[in-house]
């Protein structure tokens, strides 16, 4: 059984920067068994993560989410594991307002960062959070999962104008606050095939052999850590030789990434 402690000692071993910026989508169940469970992965990477900034992702875009198309930031769960919903409500964590794809931040510039995303009406815009993430370069840490949950390549492949991800009529969301109602339309992910996201692994390889993403367990869980800037110059340069390229899951070509 896996304490605090043990697994602020993988954060340091994995690399993770204590004073930077730190997104991290989750299993909590690849974790193993935890003293105190959720609660102490929680707890642990808010110690850890003190004196940088903690991001989780605190999505509502599944079809249980968002009845009548109402999004209450308070109250709202995430539809993206638990850690993520525990995270959310803790003292000091703040959730940015984007109806479908909401981060809860806590720590250094947390306000800053999730500010505006009422605004946005695309689900990863490069002026919004996710696009902050590249100009931090931040770090992503894929706990106990791959990279088929790399919702920041949903950015990259919108910020290289790739044609066929983002539906062409808005949905029109509301955002529910304590003394007004926000008015959100947003342009919601669509692809050619089913989940274009289930291709974003073939990443994998490229980014290992770039240096660009390491890997380690924490836990129980096998992990991946990416540097997001370095990850999407990676894969612009991708995109720009194939803009289809995550339409199956043909690999990557060595020859586009090694030397």
């Amino acid at each position: 059984m896996y304490t605090k402690k043990d697994l602020i000692k993988d954060f340091k071993e994995i690399g993770i920067d204590p004073e930077g910026t730190l997104l991290v989508h989750s299993s909590m169940k690849a974790v193993g068994e935890v003293e105190g469970r959720a609660d102490t992965v929680i707890d642990a990477f808010m110690e850890y993560m003190k004196d940088g900034l903690l991001v989780f992702p605190t999505h509502s875009w599944s079809k249980e989410n968002n009845k009548d198309n109402l999004f209450n930031p308070k109250t709202e769960k995430s539809c993206v594991g638990i850690l993520t919903n525990i995270f959310r409500k803790r003292e000091g964590v703040l959730r940015s307002l984007h109806p479908t794809h909401s981060l809860a931040a806590y720590g250094k510039d947390a306000k800053d960062f999730i500010k505006g995303e009422e605004k946005r009406n695309t689900p990863c815009p490069r002026k919004g959070a996710y696009g902050k993430l590249y100009d931090r370069n931040a770090q992503i840490l894929f706990l106990g999962c791959t990279l088929k949950s790399n919702t920041f390549i949903h950015g990259v492949e919108e910020w290289n104008q790739i044609p066929n991800r983002l539906g062409e009529k808005p949905v029109e969301y509301k955002i529910v606050l304590d003394n007004q109602t926000i008015e959100a339309p947003v342009h919601p992910h669509q692809a050619p095939v089913e989940d274009v996201s289930k291709n974003y692994d073939k990443l994998r390889e490229p980014l290992l052999e770039k240096n660009i993403c390491r890997t380690a367990k924490i836990g129980d869980a096998v992990s991946y850590l990416c540097q997001a800037k370095e990850m999407a110059d990676l894969t612009s340069t991708f995109l720009q030789k194939n803009q289809d390229l995550f339409l199956d899951d043909q690999p990557v070509p060595e020859q586009w990434y090694k030397d």
